[in-house]
């Protein structure tokens, strides 16, 4: 009797195989890393934030993605970075006094690209929103 319940068992495993696996497999975080057509509204974001801050924001955010910064405009508010041998733009863009807009896009307007480049920016800024910037004194 104990044998046709091994039996069972392993061909129900066989068909079902959710049941022969002891622990869930992890999340896959494929949909960020794969190259896929990103639409423009999922490249702008809306933060509470002033524009300076939101400009030094993201440039932390593209250092700490350690993509490549080719070109920052202090005055217009724009960052030109490549990532994954492709170039982007961010621009910031004020809002009013305490909100503003970033806007990351590639500079050859193909929207073909991995989105976790745009999301993983937006996520460093909002981890980080709260924190000022501040001036770091160095005695030479």
């Amino acid at each position: 009797m104990a044998r046709i319940i091994k039996i069972f068992l392993v061909l129900v495993c066989m068909f079902f195989p959710v049941c022969s696996q002891a622990e869930p497999q992890p999340v896959s975080l494929s949909t960020l890393v794969t190259v896929q057509n990103v639409p423009f509204e999922q490249c702008t974001k809306v933060f509470g934030v002033s524009a300076e801050n939101l400009f030094y924001l993201t440039i932390a955010g593209i250092n700490a993605n350690r993509f490549k910064i080719e070109e920052i405009q202090s005055k217009t508010g724009y960052i030109l970075f490549s990532a994954v041998n492709k170039e982007f733009l961010a621009s910031i863009v004020k809002l009013d006094s305490k909100t503003s807009l970033l806007r990351i896009t590639p500079t050859n307007n193909v929207y073909y690209f991995e989105p976790g480049i745009v999301l993983n920016i937006f996520r460093y800024i909002d981890l980080n929103i709260n924190v000022k910037p501040f001036t770091i004194n160095v005695k030479g």
